[in-house]
């Protein structure tokens, strides 16, 4: 992946991409004169982000895909979809994500902060990789967080049984936190995996965004978005990140790196623990049915 890195003509997939971060990530990409396929779960609103995409872009070759990455059968089918659509998949963005101040289960009976923060980004990578290898040279790009450093992975508690106590948005924070530790811990085996085959695996800190994630309706939530947004970034400034690991020459032979501010930086240790990586590979696997689909 040289110098002469482009996305003219070639195609990416953003999810969590109707609104936030993920829509400014699939605008940035549009402008460099991508195809792009954005991920939604609304149809209404899905098509309300298409449109403005294709319009502030001056790109109409911007496609909506629905899903709800919450369903492994419904990441499946994504997956098959944009097989349908493009012989070859040029840039991953995973990007959707939740937080919950307390705990909900997933169709598919997992905490859902894990299964959309984790399993999807997970499912839906592996699911892909012939297409990014078949893209190659070809760039996946996780949306991560700082987040992560307040963290810690209980083995034997991976769906929160026990976390969801004391204060809500404390529990929610710490169960949200540990499943952007997994984010970084998955793009680290990931990119061990992917060693030689043209294929990067970067995570990202965006900053502290205001977008939708947290915003969950709750007493607290509506009491603590409005003191906290004066303070934080706009999505267009926090998907700067993403779009620049997806899109620079600067990071083509960067691989399993953490970044912030478009600069690598070091995550905590716990994030570097290689064991771990390993182990929640395992893991995952395991829970979605993806053993035999190794990187």
């Amino acid at each position: 992946m040289g110098g002469d890195w482009s996305l003219e003509d070639r195609t990416c997939l953003v999810t969590g991409a109707t609104s936030g971060i993920g829509q400014e990530t699939a605008l940035g990409l549009a402008r460099e004169g991508a195809r792009v396929l954005i991920v939604g779960r609304d149809p209404a609103r899905g098509e309300a982000a298409r449109a403005e995409i294709a319009k502030r872009s001056g790109n109409d070759r911007i496609e909506l895909l629905l899903a709800d990455l919450a369903s492994l059968r419904e990441v499946a089918k994504l997956a098959a979809e944009v097989r349908k659509r493009s012989p070859a998949l040029h840039v991953l963005v995973n990007n959707a994500g939740v937080v919950n101040q307390r705990r909900v289960l997933t169709v598919d009976g997992f905490e859902s902060t894990f299964a959309v923060n984790h399993l999807a980004y997970f499912a839906l990578t592996l699911q892909l990789l012939d297409l990014l290898r078949a893209g190659a040279p070809a760039r996946i790009v996780s949306v991560a967080s700082d987040a992560h450093r307040f963290g810690s992975i209980d083995w034997d508690d991976l769906q929160s049984e026990r976390r969801y106590q004391g204060l809500p948005v404390v529990s929610g924070m710490r169960v949200y936190g540990t499943s952007k530790l997994m984010n970084i811990l998955f793009t680290r085996e990931l990119a061990r995996r992917l060693e030689g085959s043209g294929v990067t695996a970067n995570s990202l800190h965006p900053g502290a965004v205001a977008t939708r994630l947290g915003n969950d309706g709750s007493a607290v939530s509506r009491i603590i978005t409005p003191l906290l947004r004066p303070f934080m970034l706009s999505p267009a400034d926090g998907a700067k990140t993403s779009i620049h690991l997806a899109t620079s020459p600067e990071v083509a032979g960067i691989s399993g790196g953490y970044f912030t501010k478009m600069r690598e930086a070091r995550c905590s240790r716990p994030a570097r623990d290689v064991d771990a990586a390993r182990r929640l590979w395992q893991v995952s696997a395991e829970l979605t049915g993806l053993g035999g689909s190794a990187a």
